[in-house]
């Protein structure tokens, strides 16, 4: 009776609710086959070889990078070097020309000979000075053509 009062009129004739019949369904559940040890070990050495690939990669551009820095170190004192040699021919230069020479050996002490103070010769005959000559000049184009 309860219920009938709750609904607010007892006049109602009260309907029976039926109740739902639950059906039970059994599902079946299929459980997934683990992989293979024969696939997982061919997974393993796929990622293992694309580890080491990505490794000899950067390894490779480490050296890249290293020789790049090398290389141009040995650029900057090659520079450097040049620079040098260009200042010190200057000073070569300037240091055997003849009227700087002259003041060199005049600070020196050293003064001009005189003509009675040059000996022309070495007291052999004309002729063996002759040949002499020519052959020292002979030798002295061979000396300047070969380094």
């Amino acid at each position: 009776m309860l219920p009938a009062y709750m609904h607010g009129n007892l006049a109602v004739e009260q309907k029976t609710e039926q109740k739902a019949k639950v059906q039970e369904t059994k599902r079946v559940v299929y459980r997934r086959k683990t992989l293979p040890l024969q696939e997982k070990l061919l997974y393993l050495f796929t990622v293992f070889i694309c580890v080491i690939v990505a490794g000899v990669i950067i390894l490779r551009y480490a050296q890249i990078y290293e020789m790049s820095t090398q290389i141009r170190d040995i650029e900057h004192k090659i520079a450097k070097l040049e620079s040098e040699n260009s200042i010190l021919k200057q000073k070569l230069d300037a240091a055997i020309e003849p009227h700087r020479m002259l003041e060199q050996a005049k600070e020196l002490g050293f003064s001009t000979a005189e003509p009675n103070q040059v000996k022309s010769g070495t007291g052999k005959s004309a002729a063996a000075s002759k040949q002499a000559g020519s052959k020292s000049t002979a030798n002295a184009k061979k000396t300047k053509d070969q380094p």
